[in-house]
């Protein structure tokens, strides 16, 4: 047993059974909020596109320079997530990060230049980075025997963050007159999530004790593997917040209808981030449930490329539920290659990283195919290529391959506890 949930199940232990269900459902309320608050500082922006282009003078180009940025600094910070949690501890690394998330949301309030707004965009992106790399391993640690269901929910409540996002801000931007308000809203919500973290988190250093060191990691191919497919379902999803909104805009679409289209997609994200796991936790093998995520994403990208009008709610949907989905599953699959929480944590907070370096590339790639024959079908029908080459990839995730492909060095081995 690891340093990390053996101090968890003393701790437990140690608590009077109103005490232990006191302290779940508190946990519980913190993962809702924490996941509520990580996407709507990217998903608020699409709606508001064409009032931040007047204000501004921002091109397509600058645009997606909104989900690049915080892509690139989830990927890079992500691999600094193990080391935050060892030094500072897993309760002050999120509170910390939220408060980085709040500040940043508020400055929006004042920012009237593109390079000021996609600062902000970047400070949100390095603050979500650090809860993200984080927080699978609290699930490790604290839900040892649910952690697919509590990485659902996670996911789920992440997923319906984005949809809030992209359904209020226009809202919250058309009924006060001023967009600054549609994006800087989100401050209120991540002051909260900070709080209830403040005092349902573990306060102790997990992952001493055991945790294996990141270069080991990085010397398995599997860990490769995981952050390449990771990457691809994730530039979908940026893609999609990115120019989903634009796309349709471009088409005669209104604002909120934009925004209304980006929320039921996001919705249709949560509902499968949280039905699905809970579905594929009956079985290791979770491979059946990845490929009919990445099928689903391969139907609406195909949709919305050759036939974007003829049912864009069909698209949207087929697209949420496959990302969302996608997403979920391929979090469970980083955390089951792992028993000991503080590794499983690590090797979450690597897929996370390189995935979602790479994840930052597709909305530029998506921008200049648009500049080149003025449209978006080439960037969708990149997607659609994407999915299918992540379905292939995902043949490697066997459970019974688990221990070989994290097998290390010899004088690493006892760092690890493979399957």
């Amino acid at each position: 047993m690891s340093s990390g949930s053996g101090a968890s199940l003393s701790r437990l232990e140690a608590m009077t059974p109103e005490r232990f269900g006191a302290s779940r459902a508190l946990l519980l309320a913190a993962v809702v909020l924490v996941g509520l608050n990580l996407r709507p500082f990217l998903t608020g922006i699409g709606p508001l596109a064409a009032d931040i282009r007047a204000a501004t003078g921002l091109g397509y180009g600058s645009l997606s320079l909104f989900t690049l940025v915080p892509m690139l600094l989830m990927g890079v910070c992500a691999f600094a997530g193990p080391w935050l949690q060892r030094v500072l501890g897993a309760r002050m690394a999120v509170v910390g990060a939220l408060c980085i998330l709040c500040a940043a949301a508020a400055l929006r309030l004042v920012a009237t230049s593109g390079e000021a707004l996609i600062a902000t965009a970047a400070f949100c992106g390095l603050g979500v980075a650090v809860v993200q790399s984080v927080f699978p391993g609290i699930v490790k640690a604290e839900f040892p025997g649910r952690v697919a269901l509590v990485m659902g929910l996670y996911s789920a409540m992440l997923m319906g963050g984005g949809a809030l996002g992209a359904q209020l801000s226009p809202v919250i931007a058309e009924r006060f007159g001023s967009w600054h308000l549609g994006l800087g809203w989100i401050a209120l919500p991540a002051a909260l999530a900070a709080l209830v973290s403040a005092v349902a988190l573990p306060s102790g250093r997990t992952g001493q004790g055991g945790g294996v060191p990141a270069l080991v990691l990085l010397r398995r191919r599997r860990t490769w593997l995981l952050m390449v497919c990771f990457g691809l379902v994730n530039g979908g999803y940026a893609s999609v917040v990115a120019w989903l909104a634009p796309a349709y805009q471009a088409m005669g679409w209104s604002g909120a209808q934009s925004g209304s289209l980006l929320a039921v997609m996001a919705a249709s994200q949560a509902v499968a981030a949280l039905g699905i796991p809970a579905l594929a936790a009956r079985n290791p093998d979770r491979r059946f449930w990845i490929w009919l995520a990445l099928a689903c994403q391969a139907v609406g990208f195909a949709g919305l490329a050759w036939w974007p009008l003829a049912a864009p709610t069909g698209w949207a949907v087929a697209i949420g539920v496959g990302l969302g989905a996608g997403f979920a599953l391929f979090m469970i699959v980083a955390l089951d290659h792992l028993d000991n929480p503080a590794n499983a944590g690590a090797l979450s907070a690597q897929m996370q990283g390189g995935g979602f370096l790479i994840s930052a590339i597709p909305p530029g790639i998506v921008a200049l195919l648009r500049g080149a024959d003025g449209s978006f079908t080439a960037g969708w029908l990149m997607h659609l290529v994407c999915a299918v080459l992540a379905g292939l990839m995902a043949l490697r995730f066997a459970p019974r391959g688990y221990a070989r492909a994290m097998r290390i060095v010899p004088q690493a081995d006892q760092a690890l506890s493979p399957r």
